[in-house]
């Protein structure tokens, strides 16, 4: 079968706070983003379906394949649930003015599913090629739009900041689910971001879960943004 039972990854916790993976399949210090974190006054506890799980190190995160030992940990990271479905926690907020409809945003952003077994998709970082849209052109998820824009009870994104969102497919690629040219970057219609199609693998992994007629479930999209723009400090 080309999807199995999902296999989960969850998020460690350390005393100082949230050490967040930014560079799925790349080792990062994080130590400073971590003193930036601002717990949610609403917490929610990942479920097993929704947790993206990194073994860290004091001041270091890298990545692991999904284990059944740490799939099964009930710990998870905190998150605050909107009324969207969308659940989100900063690791870092940023400085200056919000963006608004209409403005162009530039991220950097690792993607991952919370299926499959190696649930790591993609990642813009050092790559060179940050993700730029308009906001509100409709070239976009809507939860990469209300994760930066923000929402009735989700605040927006300040340039420089990095916040983790974990997206229900309502608010993800469900529009995708049949072969056709949507699925392909730049193609009239395309619902980005796509992986490109000369990453094979990421491509691959990608439309797996959100492009393929022949599995009627599309699971949670973890994604970790790093948004830029003019900072104030």
């Amino acid at each position: 079968r080309l999807v199995q039972r999902p296999h989960f990854l969850a998020v460690a916790m350390g005393t100082k706070g949230l050490l967040l993976l930014w560079a799925l399949g790349s080792p990062l210090a994080l130590s400073s983003w971590a003193s930036a974190l601002q717990l949610p006054s609403k917490p929610v506890a990942l479920s097993r379906r929704t947790a993206l799980l990194a073994p860290v190190a004091s001041t270091v995160a890298a990545v692991v394949q999904p284990s059944a030992s740490f799939a099964a940990s009930p710990n998870g990271l905190p998150l605050t649930a909107s009324s969207s479905g969308l659940k989100w926690a900063d690791a870092k907020v940023g400085s200056g003015q919000p963006l608004k409809t209409g403005a162009v945003a530039s991220i950097d952003y690792s993607m991952a599913s919370t299926a499959g077994r190696f649930p790591q998709i993609y990642t813009t970082k050092d790559k060179g090629a940050p993700y730029r849209w308009t906001l509100g052109d409709g070239t976009t998820i809507a939860g990469i739009e209300k994760a930066i824009i923000g929402d009735d009870d989700i605040p927006p994104m300040l340039p420089g900041g990095i916040r983790r969102v974990i997206i229900p497919s309502n608010l993800g690629y469900e529009a995708l689910a049949a072969p056709n040219s949507k699925c392909i970057e730049g193609l009239p219609g395309a619902i980005g971001p796509i992986p490109p199609k000369d990453d094979i693998g990421a491509y691959q992994r990608w439309y797996t879960f959100y492009c393929n007629p022949r599995i009627p479930y599309q699971p949670d999209i973890v994604l970790d943004i790093k948004l830029y723009g003019k900072r104030t400090n």
